[in-house]
């Protein structure tokens, strides 16, 4: 199965030039600052998209996603779109979970403190997904900031460590794009924008 991972299009969806895949998978921050007109663009172009799963969670920018209420949520995802939140989804045999859940930054959406409170959220992780997808990075791996500051979440880092997933998917710090292999894990930081809100990065594509 081809799977394309994107992610922090913040509202600049229109401009990418996809590859074509089974699945695609977006991290969060699909807007600026998640109002319903960005969102409801952003979903509007994302069903139109030709691939046969189309999966996203929110970022820290998407508040739309915080505030509203479950049921106006659902009704406004249009049919053939996956949207995980702290849940999971089996696609063909393959299992992904996604949160939009990070460490406390600034005053954005989404934001956990450290410690008890954030890892009650990754504790809700199965331990057989096969696709982990959250905004924001774990500690230490595509984490690190243009000052050289790791922000990415220690306690998330040892859940999946422990559960060992296939591909883990990010985004949140555009300046640190790219991919690292472990033993077990192929980590992805997929952030289309560069640090400067620009469309510089490509969309990751894997196989599984």
């Amino acid at each position: 199965m081809k799977i394309v991972a994107i992610s922090d299009t913040h509202g600049q969806h229109h401009k990418l030039d996809l590859p074509t895949g089974d699945v695609l998978i977006h991290a969060g921050d699909i807007s600026k600052k998640g109002t319903l007109p960005q969102v409801k663009d952003f979903l509007h172009w994302f069903a139109q998209l030709d691939f046969q799963y189309k999966i996203f969670i929110a970022g820290n920018h998407d508040f739309y996603f915080e505030k509203a209420a479950v049921e106006d949520i659902q009704n406004l995802i249009p049919e053939g779109i996956i949207y995980l939140n702290d849940s999971g989804v089996e696609i063909e045999g393959i299992k992904i979970w996604g949160s939009p859940v990070q460490p406390w930054y600034h005053d954005w959406a989404f934001n956990r403190e450290r410690g008890d409170e954030i890892k009650k959220h990754w504790d809700l992780i199965p331990d057989d997904i096969d696709i982990l997808v959250t905004h924001g990075p774990v500690y230490g791996i595509l984490d690190t900031t243009i000052r050289g500051e790791r922000v990415g979440c220690k306690e998330l880092l040892s859940v999946v460590q422990t559960i060992k997933p296939k591909t883990y998917i990010c985004g949140h710090i555009h300046e640190h794009y790219g991919t690292h292999q472990t033993e077990d894990t192929l980590f992805i930081n997929a952030s289309i924008l560069n640090l400067r809100y620009k469309v510089t990065h490509k969309p990751v594509v894997f196989e599984l």
